[in-house]
């Protein structure tokens, strides 16, 4: 994800990188140095550089959880003690079943998607969860099917399409 603050340190040729990153997780610097019509030296330090500001993860391959047995998929809302936050986020961090952990607006506190092999993992899973020290409730709903996977390939084409603007100008998601 780009945050707001690298927003002014990516130019149009990191936005390509990141493009051709995309689409081929797998490609080469000299494949992506031609690609782009640049200098190897020069895709190599670019990528240096969005690899050590956190833009681009070193771990960025994507595993198909489905294939390794993990085909189901939960939300799970969370409610906590506001004063056991930080231990709630520590212990979830220590579920491997949990993929991701939002602290959220509106109804519940965190936001987590979870993975199961079956729903007795996944009941499993959420217990611990209910007996982490601070969880108040939870909410869980079922993905029955995903229809659009995580992505942020049209993003940063948009991006990448668009015009270069000054930092005066609006930021690239807003509208005229």
């Amino acid at each position: 994800m780009i945050r707001s603050d690298h927003l002014n340190t990516l130019d149009p040729l990191d936005l390509k990188i990141l493009l051709e990153l995309i689409r081929d997780p797998r490609i080469q610097i000299a494949e992506l140095s031609e690609g782009l019509g640049i200098a190897r030296n020069t895709a190599q330090s670019r990528l240096k550089r969005l690899l050590r500001t956190g833009v681009l993860q070193a771990a960025g391959r994507e595993v198909d959880l489905e294939k390794v047995g993990y085909d189901v998929v939960a939300f799970v809302t969370i409610e906590v003690t506001h004063r056991e936050l930080d231990g709630v986020i520590g212990a979830l961090r220590l579920i491997p079943q949990v993929l991701e952990v939002h602290e959220i607006s509106g109804r519940g506190d965190l936001w987590c998607r979870v993975v199961a092999t079956d729903t007795h993992n996944l009941q499993s899973a959420l217990r611990s969860v209910l007996r982490t020290k601070g969880v108040i409730r939870t909410e869980t709903v079922l993905a029955l099917h995903t229809h659009i996977p995580y992505r942020t390939e049209p993003l940063i084409g948009r991006m990448a399409a668009a015009p270069t603007r000054s930092k005066n100008e609006q930021s690239p998601g807003a509208e005229a």
